[in-house]
C-alpha cells in the first residue's frame, strides 16, 4: 500500500547510494591531500589578512571566507575517511 510494498516479483529494489562528484574525486588519496595543501594556505593567507587589520571593510567578507574553507576542509576529511 502507498508504494511501500513488494514489487512484481516478490522482490525489492535496493537503492543505490548518491555519491558526490567530489566524494569520487577524494577516494583517491593523491587528490585528496593536494586539495587539503591547496585549502590550508588559503586559510593562511585569510588568517594572516585578518591579523594584519588593514582592510576594514573586507574583514566580514574574509571572515565569511575563513569559516567556508574551514568547512570544506572539514568535509573533505570526512569524504576521504568514508569512503575507504
Amino acid at each position: 500500500m502507498f508504494g511501500l510494498e513488494d514489487s512484481p516479483g516478490g522482490k525489492k529494489k535496493k537503492q543505490e547510494d548518491f555519491i558526490f562528484d567530489l566524494e569520487a574525486e577524494m577516494r583517491d588519496m593523491k587528490n585528496f591531500r593536494e586539495m587539503k595543501l591547496e585549502l590550508e594556505a588559503k586559510i593562511q593567507k585569510i588568517k594572516t589578512a585578518l591579523r594584519s587589520g588593514e582592510n576594514k571593510e573586507t574583514f566580514d567578507t574574509l571572515g565569511v571566507l575563513l569559516h567556508g574553507y574551514s568547512s570544506l576542509l572539514k568535509v573533505l576529511s570526512r569524504a576521504a575517511k568514508t569512503s575507504k
